[in-house]
Parts: structure tokens; sequence; C-alpha cells
């Protein structure tokens, strides 16, 4: 029943809410001082006008397979979804095939339930590499949220949490860049830039709740992607406004 289904939905709110209120982890800060490129992994991606290499880039999951495209060499730091490392599903296998051989500066591993061992070995069986490995819990998350949005999103499903791309956005914040442009991050899409299975996107109500949020703020947020500009309703990003960006 309808009712029941909501009050399960409301406790199992509370209790992450109080469990995230006993760890509430710190995220370390890695200070940025230039624009933040992100890059999903949608199908359609832009190369921002303007980009050369004082761009910070971020990676999520798979799309290094857009950026090896346009001549990017490895990304300043990649976000990757811990099934991504030995999931036997599909999705999985291809983003281990997209990231084979490759490697990126820091590589956030999210939810890893196991040892970091583990972990280092799961990379190791696909040959990605990485100079630094960060394991970023649930409830890090949270508080990345927090602390930019200054409120508490709770991920008690998957109707209430944020995508790996809305991760890597908030901690651009976080650490300060004067301007970040997403591209191949766009919550209506289906579909992934290193695969054909056409999977359908999680997350789309909380991922433009947040970036419309954002943007409203006055947050200095902006897409190279035209079409994501129209349906989020985000500023695209031009050539010229990377000289405001790295001058303020």
């Amino acid at each position: 029943m309808a009712w029941l289904k909501q009050f399960n939905r409301w406790r199992r709110s509370l209790r992450y809410l109080l469990k995230y209120r006993l760890n509430r982890p710190e995220w370390p800060k890695q200070p940025l001082t230039t624009p933040a490129l992100i890059v999903g992994s949608a199908p359609v991606s832009h190369k921002p006008p303007g980009f050369d290499d004082r761009f910070f880039v971020i990676c999520i999951n798979g799309s290094q397979a857009a950026t090896e495209a346009w001549n990017i060499g490895r990304p300043d730091v990649t976000f990757l979804q811990f099934n991504q490392v030995k999931g036997k599903g599909e999705r999985a296998v291809a983003v281990r095939n997209a990231l084979s051989g490759k490697r990126c500066g820091t590589l956030h591993v999210i939810r890893w339930p196991e040892s970091e061992q583990a972990l280092r070995q799961g990379l190791a069986a696909f040959d990605y590499g990485f100079d630094d490995l960060r394991l970023i819990g649930q409830y890090h998350r949270t508080r990345l949220a927090e602390d930019v949005l200054g409120r508490i999103i709770r991920e008690g499903d998957n109707e209430a949490k944020f995508s790996n791309g809305i991760t890597a956005v908030l901690y651009a914040f976080h650490n300060g860049a004067p301007a970040v442009v997403i591209t191949g991050i766009d919550p209506f899409s289906s579909g992934h830039v290193y695969n054909s299975l056409n999977k359908e996107r999680l997350h789309t109500n909380m991922d433009v709740e947040i970036l419309r949020e954002l943007s409203n703020r006055g947050f200095p947020l902006f897409t190279s992607d035209p079409q994501v500009a129209e349906s989020v309703g985000l500023r695209l990003w031009t050539g010229e406004a990377i000289v405001a960006a790295r001058s303020a």
C-alpha cells in the first residue's frame, strides 16, 4: 500500500540521518585555482571552447573514452563506482575495457565494500593506474553536499541519491574551483559513451534539482553541451568565459 511504502521510505531516511550524524566524515580538500572540466559518460559530449592544459580535468567512470578522443591525457581525478571494478554486468565490463591500460592522478572509488588491498588487486586486474587512491563512503558524499549546499541529502534509496557526476561537481566547488564546466552529464539522456547498451540513467530528478539549485544560487556552473543548457537551464560555456573565470 502507498502509505506503507511511504512509511518505510521515511524510516530508511531517518535511520540514514542518524548514522550520518554519528559519522559525518571530513572530505579532504584539494584546492583548485583554475576551471574544472567534468566529463561524464553520456553519449554526447563536447570539448569546451578555449580548453587548454590549465583546466583541472575530472572523469566519471569510463568517460576517458571521450577525453582520449580529444587528445586529453590522463585526468587529474577519476570518480569510479565500486561495482565497475569487479562487476560481471555488461556495463561494468565496458567500463573496465574503456579504462584498461590508462591512468589518472587521484582515483576516488565510491562505496567500495571490501579491503583496500582487494581494491588495488581489482584495479590491477584491468591495468588501471593512479597516483593516489581514496575510498569514498556514502557519508562522505552526504558531507560534501552539506558543505556545498548547506543541507543534508539522505541516500535512503535510489530516488534520493545523486550521481557520481554530481559528486564531482560538488567536489570541484568544495575545493574552490572558479568555474565548473560539465559535459557528458545529461540527466535526461540514456546510454553511455563507452558502450552501446543504451541503459537508462538513474537519479535524474535529484541530479536536475541539484544542478538547477547550484545555478540559481549563483555558483559558476556551465555546460558545453547545448542540449543540456536548454533542458536543465545551465549557462552555455563559451571561450570568452574562461577569462573571467581565471581572474575571479
